[in-house]
């Protein structure tokens, strides 16, 4: 990577599935905590600085993170005060970032995807350089693509439809949305604003400023996973565990017995 990016990792969810009162992102995968491990991936890509949106155990997720993430210093904490969606939480991050206004790139990142890889969010900044696309996105084709939002691909570019918004023949599409997106930070900012909560979760979402920015003409690029694995994001005690066996086959060793 040529230069450095801004990051946003979205970790204000209070995680109701994971029949815990721990803060999701604060579970722990091979012995450290979810958004560590997002924290380190970004590390590993050079991204700075870097916003943890807090929200729900916010006191308990800043102490975590301060004690544990690397590279202190590039870190800041913004607050989403309700969980109004992932589009609101990139909004919350993004204008802490108005104090940083260099990075011309922002990757935003979910706090429950602790298999992501370094290389990957690497290849996801250097294909929106590349285009000069306004978003490039990360996707994966799966058997099973329920819980996930579903890319769409028209004459009108490419958009993401969330799995509850989906109508019977876009349910069957196969390639998801991973979550992860490396945004034009100008045009970031121009389309937030537009979002409106106008789908059946009543939530912000940031999937539709790709489909704003892909109506008003822009290009939307993406970037297929070569290890599905690294898409597997974490609501429940069986998502948990199946990271984890991930996480130990990829250190050549057994997960841990529940």
């Amino acid at each position: 990577m040529t230069s450095p990016c801004a990051a946003i990792v979205l970790a204000a969810g209070a995680g109701t599935r994971m029949g815990s009162d721990l803060p999701k992102p604060l579970h722990p995968i091979g012995g450290r905590a979810m958004v560590l491990r997002v924290l380190d991936a970004l590390a590993g890509v050079g991204a700075e600085p870097v916003v943890v949106v807090v929200g729900h155990g916010a006191a308990q997720v800043r102490e975590a993170v301060g004690a544990g993430a690397p590279h202190t210093d590039q870190l800041m904490f913004a607050t989403q005060p309700a969980q109004l969606g992932t589009g609101d939480a990139a909004r919350v991050g993004l204008s802490a970032l108005d104090t940083h206004p260099g990075a011309s790139d922002v990757l935003v990142v979910p706090g429950d995807t602790p298999l992501l890889r370094a290389k990957t969010l690497s290849r996801v900044v250097a294909e929106r350089r590349r285009a000069g696309a306004a978003a490039s996105l990360l996707t994966a084709q799966v058997g099973d693509p329920t819980g996930y939002g579903r890319i769409v691909r028209d004459a009108a570019g490419l958009t993401v439809v969330e799995q509850r918004d989906a109508t019977p023949s876009v349910a069957q599409i196969n390639e998801i949305n991973a979550g992860v997106y490396c945004f034009d930070a100008a045009k970031l900012r121009h389309v937030l604003p537009q979002l409106r909560p106008a789908n059946a979760g009543s939530e912000y979402y940031l999937t539709d400023a790709i489909g704003l920015l892909a109506r008003s003409g822009e290009v939307i690029t993406a970037v297929a996973l070569e290890d599905v694995s690294e898409a597997m994001g974490v609501n429940d005690a069986d998502q948990l565990a199946a990271c984890e066996a991930v996480l130990a086959a990829r250190a050549g060793r057994s997960a841990p017995m529940p």
